[in-house]
């Protein structure tokens, strides 16, 4: 596709275009700055202060606070991005695909590996 060619639709999935990147930016930020340990612990210490220093909207606030990745999605996250704010909790792309799907880890697991045995 050109960069002047829509994205398709694709039923229950959000395109991470530029309109998302910008929309996102300081959530993404923020879970960027999660590779370091230090960041992860001052998150965990004070998390209404680290969202602050990042400025997080109200919408992203409240889906950092629900720990819903459908919320944090469509309050502009990228799903790489995410998976480090995951990792605080110990929860991998697995979690998060179960999560976005509606189920349980282990469903979703059977569900990829089915996939993969078909191909």
């Amino acid at each position: 596709m050109s960069a002047k060619t829509p994205h398709p639709e694709i039923p229950g999935t959000v395109i991470f275009g530029p309109e998302e990147a910008m929309k996102g930016y300081a959530l993404n930020k923020m879970c960027w700055s999660f590779n370091d340990a230090a960041n992860r612990q001052a998150f965990v210490d004070d998390e209404d202060a680290y969202c602050a220093k990042y400025g997080l909207n109200p919408q992203q606030r409240e889906a950092i606070r629900a720990r819903n990745v459908l919320q944090l999605i469509d309050a502009g996250g990228n799903a790489y991005y995410l998976a480090k704010f995951a990792g605080i909790f110990g929860l991998d792309m697995q979690d998060i695909g179960a999560q976005q799907t509606g189920m349980s880890k282990e469903a979703f697991k059977a569900k990829l590996l089915a996939a993969r045995d078909q191909t």
